[in-house]
């Protein structure tokens, strides 16, 4: 009676102890074999899930409970006696030692390490929990780093997925290193979440070019923020065929002549630029594209002639608004592009000249960008490359001999000075010039020579400023090289990323540079203070800054050889006080080929001498005079010749239909120039064609030369010929890389040798020009574009389906123009239709003066 009311024993007890465990497994306990294996269970499980150490050396020392012990036990779950340990790391930090060491024994006394019912080894729970040491012994004991769970997940997947795990790091590096051992290259999960981490930074940093651009060019931040990414993001898998592409060439746009006008407004006009955003091309595209095959010539001809006249209306009110010039650009880079590779209707259209009326389009709003640079480079051409100077104290130590006998002036009664010879040629300002396509270099400002007064005044203000002045007072209001090149790396990245065709990109920094050379090369040889052998050292250090720009924006190492004729100036300013010898004076003649002997004898005759500086003997100025007198007889005879070809021309043109004769018998010096002409646009084209040619270096490219310069000025107002690629595919290609902008902010060079800043201006203009094709992506438009056809009427009119002609028998009315006709079908549908005649008449295109900056931006009238 006594044992059957007796308690029955503690098999699981809440906080076991030794001394509790060795009395229920001694021999006179009264317990069963089974009872005593499920207190010994338990006691295990409890000491490795609170890490209780001392349980399990005494479970695993005590020949009492070693028959008992089962290191293979597992949860409902699958969980093992490792995994199960593994699980409290972290809870409480003071015993994660004692509760690794629990993790060894159990290993070291062979312990189950399989995984769970969910594929979770004992290796995939320490990734995550543990230490990096308890790590590094799993897999030194039986646990692999490519063991895989249910969803093919490895512990380093577990520790990084998309982002690493706080505080995991390490433990990732240490599964990363063993898992390289032994050949792996790298996970699926970690091939994504790289991809991830980088498609994020790149964002991060398109976002901070983004912004940099905006502040330096004023854009408005609506610019990025449109659609243009959903817009130009393709729903078609990569995989689909020609089929795709074949079918949307078949599409087109209908409309009636009537709504032109409301057409050009609603998508030329007030149409919002966008980045990105060709869909003006497109629509254009496929209303001229109804206008040719479905209509007479005269319709196309008047669509062309209205939509290319409402874009340069827009942008010729806009011209300082770069994000429409550049948009416009693209659009009509765009446009041509569809329109020539379309061959249902490039035939028809070279035949009625709608290429050309697209391409003078594209070339004025090339202009009116190229204007743009051009005035902001005049605001800092002054000041950031003729008079800054990375070393203004050794420069302004320098003395010349015209100083020395100024301090006498203040002494005499004459204080009217004469006019420097500069400006009494008033010929020298402005060579002539028969089209007024740019302005005149600023006009050369007198000369003054500074008095003994303000030489002390200056010296002294030099010699009292303190280091704080110097810091807040001159260096942050004298503009640098490094400002302007900020502002032209700007609007080159905002070229870049607006997908501005690379080609128009070369040619509008050749035609910049070509501008900015034959400025400073002007306002150089016109102002007496910038003849001499220091400044001339000093400004070379500005150009090198430029021409380093050219090859970090990787272009064409021929867009800085427009400044030829300014290195050549330079290098003749500051050698020829050293000539001393004839056989010197021959050489160095022979090796500057962009100055002739006009402007050679003009810096001698204007050069300010240093003190105790050495001059040019009397014999090779006399050899000077002579070259100088050869030239001008050679340039009297050219001019003779042009004007006697002008005056034939004149004759042939008056008499173009006298006889057959004249006709087949031309002037062969007509001939010749024509000649002449036709083989440089013929390089030029050449010269375009190989920029998309993989296989051809870019720095083989040379831009197109302007005229041979007869007097001493330069025509900075000439324009190089805009040339497009032969191939029309070639115009949707968008540049390949974003310049870089670490190197913006790099100051001048340091020593004023013009080799090295050659040298690392050419670094990045080697190699094949970078560019992408893109000629299914620019096609895709959506159906919501139909709305800037003809407004939202139009868009809700589109997206009725179509009948076939012959459902039912609509009503015949006789048509008017300006009439609207309501036909009524049998299935009840009504539409008012305003019809309008085919007309005859043909359009004449109506001449336009610019209007895109005053002086600064003329455009020929047409």
């Amino acid at each position: 009676m006594d044992s059957e009311f007796s308690p029955e024993p503690d098999l699981y007890p809440l906080y076991p102890t030794t001394a509790h465990i060795a009395v229920h497994l001694s021999s006179h306990s009264g317990l069963s074999p089974d009872q005593k294996a499920q207190l010994v269970r338990h006691c295990f499980t409890r000491a490795c899930v609170f890490g209780e150490l001392s349980i399990l050396q005494y479970l695993f020392s005590d020949p009492q409970a070693h028959p008992f012990i089962d290191l293979g036990v597992k949860d409902e779950d699958g969980v093992g006696l490792v995994s199960l340990t593994m699980h409290g790391f972290g809870a409480e930090s003071e015993r994660d030692v004692e509760r690794e060491e629990c993790a060894r024994l159990l290993i070291a006394q062979g312990a189950d390490l399989s995984a769970d019912k969910d594929g979770w080894t004992p290796l995939h729970y320490a990734a995550l929990l543990s230490p990096p040491t308890l790590v590094s012994h799993l897999m030194t004991h039986g646990c692999s780093a490519f063991d895989l769970t249910r969803r093919k997940l490895t512990p380093l997947d577990v520790v990084t997925a998309h982002s690493m795990i706080p505080g995991r790091a390490d433990v990732a590096l240490l599964l990363e290193e063993a898992m390289r051992g032994d050949g792996w290259t790298g996970g699926r999960m970690e091939t994504q979440r790289r991809i991830f981490e980088e498609r994020a930074k790149r964002k991060g940093k398109q976002k901070s070019i983004r912004e940099d651009v905006s502040k330096a060019l004023g854009i408005n931040p609506r610019w990025w923020n449109s659609d243009s990414d959903e817009f130009n993001f393709s729903d078609d898998s990569e995989s689909e065929g020609e089929d795709e592409e074949d079918e949307r060439l078949h599409q087109y746009a209908g409309f009636f002549a009537a709504f032109s006008p409301s057409i050009f407004d609603s998508l030329i006009t007030n149409y919002p630029p966008s980045f990105r955003d060709s869909q003006p091309a497109n629509l254009l595209y496929m209303l001229a594209r109804f206008a040719c095959l479905t209509c007479d010539h005269n319709w196309l001809e008047d669509f062309m002639l209205g939509a290319t006249e409402a874009i340069e209306d827009n942008f010729f009110n806009r011209p300082e608004d770069i994000t429409v010039l550049v948009f416009w650009l693209y659009n009509a880079t765009i446009w041509l592009h569809l329109m020539q590779c379309d061959k249902s209707i490039s035939e028809v259209c070279e035949m009625l000249g709608s290429f050309e009326l697209i391409e003078e389009t594209i070339n004025s709003v090339f202009v009116f960008i190229i204007r743009l640079a051009e005035r902001k480079i005049d605001e800092l051409l002054d000041s950031a490359l003729l008079d800054y100077s990375s070393l203004g104290s050794e420069f302004d130590s320098v003395q010349f001999e015209s100083e020395q006998w100024t301090f006498l002036r203040p002494f005499t009664g004459k204080k009217k000075t004469t006019a420097p010879p500069a400006s009494a040629n008033p010929t020298l300002r402005a060579p002539p010039s028969p089209l007024p396509l740019r302005p005149p270099s600023p006009p050369p400002s007198a000369s003054s020579f500074s008095s003994f007064r303000q030489t002390l005044n200056r010296a002294r203000a030099s010699s009292s400023a303190t280091p704080l002045q110097a810091l807040f007072s001159e260096n942050s209001q004298t503009p640098s090289p490094s400002q302007l090149t900020s502002y032209l790396t700007a609007l080159h990245t905002f070229l870049t990323l607006s997908d501005i065709n690379p080609a128009l990109i070369t040619q509008l920094w050749s035609q910049v540079m070509y501008w900015t050379s034959c400025e400073m090369f002007n306002r150089v040889l016109t102002r007496k203070k910038y003849i001499c052998r220091s400044r001339a050292v000093q400004i070379g250090m500005n150009l090198g800054t430029l021409e380093e720009w050219v090859g970090q924006m990787g272009l064409p190492r021929g867009v800085q050889s427009h400044f030829s004729p300014v290195r050549d100036l330079l290098n003749w300013l500051q050698c020829l006080s050293s000539i001393t010898e004839f056989s010197d004076l021959v050489a160095t003649i022979q090796t500057m080929k962009s100055i002739n002997p006009l402007q050679m004898r003009r810096a001698v005759r204007d050069y300010k001498f240093e003190v105790n500086e050495g001059r040019m003997t009397e014999e090779c100025i006399q050899y000077l005079t002579q070259l100088q007198k050869d030239w001008e007889r050679h340039r009297v005879k050219l001019g003779v010749e042009a004007l006697r070809k002008e005056v034939m021309n004149d004759r042939d043109h008056e008499g173009s239909g006298s006889s057959f004769a004249n006709e087949s018998s031309p002037d062969p010096g007509n001939v010749s120039t024509i000649s002449t002409g036709s083989a440089d646009l013929s390089a030029a084209q050449e010269g375009i064609d190989s920029l998309f040619d993989p296989s051809r270096d870019k720095s083989t490219w040379e831009p197109a030369q302007p005229p041979q310069v007869l007097g001493e000025l330069l025509d900075s107002r000439y324009m190089l010929p805009l040339i497009f690629p032969s191939d029309p595919r070639m115009l949707s290609a968008r540049p390949g890389k974003i310049p870089s902008h670490e190197d913006d902010k790099r100051s001048p060079l340091p020593t004023p040798d013009p080799t090295r800043s050659a040298s690392r201006a050419s670094s990045g203009s080697r190699g094949a020009m970078a560019w992408h094709s893109r000629n299914r992506k620019v096609r895709e438009v959506g159906s919501g574009a139909l709305k800037w056809i003809d407004g939202a009427v139009s868009a809700s009119r589109w997206g009725r389906p179509v009948l076939d002609e012959d459902e039912g028998d609509g009503e015949q009315v006789e048509m008017s123009e300006g009439d609207y006709v309501q036909v009524e079908r049998e299935d009840g549908l009504r539409v008012d239709t305003r019809v309008t005649p085919l007309t005859r008449k043909r359009s004449a295109r109506k001449a336009r003066v610019s209007v895109g900056g005053g002086e600064t931006t003329p455009i020929e009238q047409i």
